[in-house]
């Protein structure tokens, strides 16, 4: 039998969350953890899959048939069934041969992160099946799950980006984002995954005119990547944290949870969940700690 594996990284975005999707320039960044897809041919006519987490325990695990894919079938009460074969099903459109007769396949993949930090499973998965069809991984994005398609570009590159939409076309150059102060950037799981999706129709139910806001973060994104200065990088994430405040009309996550910590505070991807960068001039792990997040990784720990 036939076994064939892929990889992808995964995804933080640092600057641009939200108006990313309005075209907005922003600053995305691989990281060191990601997921492995290894895929063994078979002659079964279904697809026998399984899913590991990090650590090492199996959080989905199912049989697929060939029809279920091509009618997009939907199967009560297991979401994760659902998503995946509707992903397969988009793939199918846009390579029909890997469902042909005297086909099959065992599929397994693997994070080498815990899935609830929010890092990419989806995004991951979608690059890895993209690479083992040999499809357009954007164009599968945008057609099963949806989103800006920052993540699956950070899935590709071993290196930063800018990255930003052009006609609703992915467009990103790679930079090398590597503060002289990187060892005073931390990065905090605050214990709960958000559903991107969920919040990017939020956002979605918002728009106003945000030329704007997109232009302030066009310049934002420009100091955050390449200044060398802390003091610098730490107010243009202090104006961004308003501006995508303002847009949502939310407080800022340092507003409601953390008023009191002194360095500066910003939400990563969706708000309200997943991780935020934490910059401040000592380790501030035992403040953290104490507020009951134990999560804590440095720069060089999360940033490939």
């Amino acid at each position: 039998m036939k076994s064939k594996k892929f990889y992808s990284n995964g995804k933080l975005l640092l600057t641009g969350e939200y108006l990313v999707l309005n075209g907005a320039k922003s600053l995305a960044i691989p990281t060191k953890f990601g997921q492995d897809l290894n895929v063994i041919s078979t002659l079964t006519g279904e697809i026998k899959w399984k899913s590991y987490d990090a650590d090492g325990s199996v959080w989905f695990e199912d049989i697929i048939s060939f029809d279920a894919i091509q009618n997009q079938e939907r199967f009560l009460e297991n979401k994760i069934k659902n998503t995946l074969v509707e992903i397969l099903h988009h793939a199918h459109l846009l390579q029909d041969d890997f469902l042909s007769q005297n086909k099959g396949y065992e599929i397994e993949t693997r994070l080498t992160f815990p899935r609830l930090w929010g890092l990419g499973t989806s995004s991951t998965l979608i690059n890895n099946i993209a690479q083992w069809l040999e499809i357009d991984a954007f164009e599968l994005l945008k057609n099963s799950f949806g989103g800006s398609g920052y993540d699956v570009a950070c899935a590709q590159n071993n290196s930063s980006i800018i990255y930003h939409l052009e006609n609703e076309k992915p467009i990103f150059e790679s930079i090398n984002f590597n503060p002289s102060f990187k060892n005073n950037l931390y990065f905090v799981y605050l214990n709960k995954k958000q559903n991107s999706k969920i919040a990017i129709n939020n956002y979605l139910n918002k728009q106003l005119n945000l030329k704007k806001s997109q232009e302030q973060i066009n310049e934002i994104t420009k100091i955050v990547s390449q200044t060398q200065d802390i003091e610098t990088f730490m107010l243009a994430l202090q104006k961004h944290e308003i501006i995508i405040s303002d847009i949502l009309e939310e407080v800022t996550i340092k507003e409601s949870f953390f008023p009191d910590f002194e360095g500066v505070i910003k939400s990563l991807g969706a708000w309200g969940g997943d991780f935020i960068l934490v910059v401040h001039k000592e380790n501030p792990k035992s403040y953290f700690e104490k507020k009951g997040f134990k999560t804590i990784l440095s720069f060089e720990e999360m940033i490939l």
